[in-house]
């Protein structure tokens, strides 16, 4: 199974931009992983509901080729680690191909993404940046994958 991971951007903080190469290269040993940078497609002045729009408009389209996908969005489910490892086990066993995890910019996600994913997650109940949560999304996915292979990251 592949995972994509579409960006709205670059990763402006070099320390996150850092951890996020650093756990991408761990995930790699566990699964394809591929990580698209889309560049903005908005003016400045343009009104939140018009970003928010052509936003959702890039990541569906990216995410159109995949088989499953995940929109990360404060409205979703919690999910545990080790729940994580076993929807990442559950959708191998089904066959999945590509699973794409879609990501808002820092406006959120457009409700049009929330009701084209095939589900809802939510990484906690705080609130993080959007680039923050590209870092917790990558090392909660190499956790899952340690999880699986039953490698003692975890504990």
């Amino acid at each position: 199974m592949k995972i994509t991971l579409p960006f709205l951007g670059k990763t402006k903080e070099k320390y996150l931009d850092q951890a996020i190469q650093d756990y991408a290269g761990r995930l790699r040993r566990y699964l394809p992983l591929e990580i698209k940078v889309l560049k903005s497609r908005h003016a400045k002045n343009d009104a939140e509901q018009v970003i928010m729009a052509r936003e959702a408009e890039q990541l569906l389209s990216h995410a159109s080729s995949a088989s499953l996908t995940v929109a990360l969005d404060p409205t979703g489910r919690e999910q545990t680690s080790e729940e994580i490892a076993a929807a990442l086990q559950a959708w191998e066993d089904r066959g999945i191909q590509t699973l794409c995890f879609l990501i808002g910019g820092h406006l959120g996600l457009d409700q049009q993404v929330r009701r084209q994913a095939d589900q809802i997650w939510s990484l906690s109940r705080l609130t993080f940046t959007h680039e923050m949560t590209r870092f917790i999304l990558l090392e909660q996915l190499y956790r899952a994958c340690s999880i699986k292979s039953g490698h003692n990251y975890h504990k």
